[in-house]
């Protein structure tokens, strides 16, 4: 499975985003997910939605903001950011693998990751 996300950019305070995920090629996946990893830490997860069903998780830095969604005709995730704050400014990371309900928020749970594209939030 090969991940290309797009999307990222430089946005005010306030502001809103939309990352897209596009999948293509094949692979054992049930879920896909974003993380994002700011400068100095760790990477983290944001938001995970299952391919079949669309059952959605969320990281609790991210609630009532970020929506994540899928378009499994296009094979593709996205990730609606709305008032998005400074401490979101990171590169974001699009996965897909066989995580199961209670692994979502692993990264180990995921095999297959995109290349990362950067939010810029300023303040």
């Amino acid at each position: 499975v090969q991940l290309q996300a797009s999307g990222g950019g430089l946005v005010q305070a306030g502001g809103s985003l939309r990352l897209s995920c596009a999948a293509s090629g094949s692979g054992r996946t049930s879920t896909t997910a974003w993380f994002r990893q700011a400068p100095g830490k760790e990477r983290d997860f944001v938001a995970a939605i299952k391919i079949s069903g669309g059952s959605t998780y969320y990281g609790d830095s991210v609630k009532g903001r970020f929506t994540i969604s899928r378009d499994n005709a296009k094979n593709t995730m996205y990730l609606q950011m709305n008032s998005l704050k400074p401490e979101d400014t990171a590169v974001y990371y699009c996965a897909a693998g066989p995580a199961i309900t209670s692994s979502v928020w692993f990264q180990n749970s995921y095999y297959y990751w995109g290349q990362g594209t950067q939010v810029t939030v300023s303040s």
